[in-house]
């Protein structure tokens, strides 16, 4: 039986346990629940603290599990990225008091206040640069400067609006963009079961970015047509009652389908029909 570990709270765990859901995987009805067999797919899942799923499977207790891209690289655990989901996702930055530091570089030699130290440390360490120290703090890491921790401060930055309110601002390259991830144990053998959720996952990812398109098309036209919406490998183009006409189905992205729908109604395509798709397998 494969064994999965999902966050359990915070803002990884309720889009991982809808993905999961959607990928076929029984899941939790109640929050206080933290083991769930699923013996229909032989998974079992296992419902642990976000910052602990990566130090798990590593240590091989279990053999999966959905966490944050830096929380993977923070924890040092034996583990690597095995599918990006594409959710989750935040961008990890520098800050100082606004105007005073505008390159990385100028951190040699200060104080730098973060929750994630192991993955910021090795990334200073990567560009040769010696902070005075890395000062590791559960939360609140912007309130750090003000009170006199810390001169620099490195955290996950959304709008930047906590910043800006604690007089800071960002300065240099990003120093990762996260997203949850499913993870295993590296260098270890794929456990039976791992390629299935995997193929099941991106099954859900491309449903979500994909929608479905039928239209009908004079003949004439349908090449025409056809290179509005070539689909993944090839649309399938069907004859008709009136041998004139064609029908036409494609998968399109999901963003365009409005644009798309235009173009094939002035190519001369009629009877545009446009369906979600639940789950898919590429």
């Amino acid at each position: 039986m494969l064994r999965v570990a999902v966050p359990n709270k915070g803002s990884l765990s309720e889009p991982a346990v809808e993905m999961l859901r959607e990928a076929g995987y029984k899941q939790r009805r109640d929050t206080r629940e933290l083991v769930l067999a699923d013996p229909a797919n032989d998974v079992e899942f296992f419902f642990l603290r976000p910052r602990d799923v990566a130090v798990y499977v590593g240590a091989g207790t279990v053999d999966a599990g959905i966490t944050g891209r830096d929380l993977l690289l923070d924890s040092g655990a034996d583990a690597e990225e095995y599918l990006p989901l594409e959710f989750a996702r935040s961008t990890f930055r520098f800050a100082a008091p606004e105007g005073t530091i505008s390159t990385i570089k100028q951190i040699e030699g200060l104080r730098v206040a973060t929750s994630y130290n192991v993955l910021v440390a090795q990334h200073l360490a990567d560009q040769g640069i010696t902070p005075k120290s890395v000062v590791h703090l559960d939360g609140a890491v912007e309130s750090s400067v003000k009170l006199g921790v810390a001169d620099v401060i490195a955290d996950v930055v959304e709008t930047g609006t906590t910043l800006k309110a604690a007089g800071l601002a960002v300065f240099g390259d990003p120093i990762l963009v996260s997203e949850a991830v499913l993870i295993r144990r590296r260098d270890a053998h794929i456990p039976v079961g791992l390629e299935t959720l995997a193929r099941r996952l991106q099954g859900v990812l491309t449903a979500h970015k994909y929608v479905l398109m039928d239209y009908d098309v004079p003949a004439s036209l349908v090449s025409q047509a056809v290179a509005v919406t070539p689909g993944l490998e090839s649309p399938t183009v069907s004859p008709l009652h009136d041998t004139e006409w064609v029908a036409v189905r494609a998968m399109v992205p999901k963003d365009q389908t409005n644009k798309v729908m235009d173009e094939l109604y002035e190519a001369g395509a009629r009877a545009i029909l446009v369906t979600g798709i639940m789950a898919c397998r590429l």
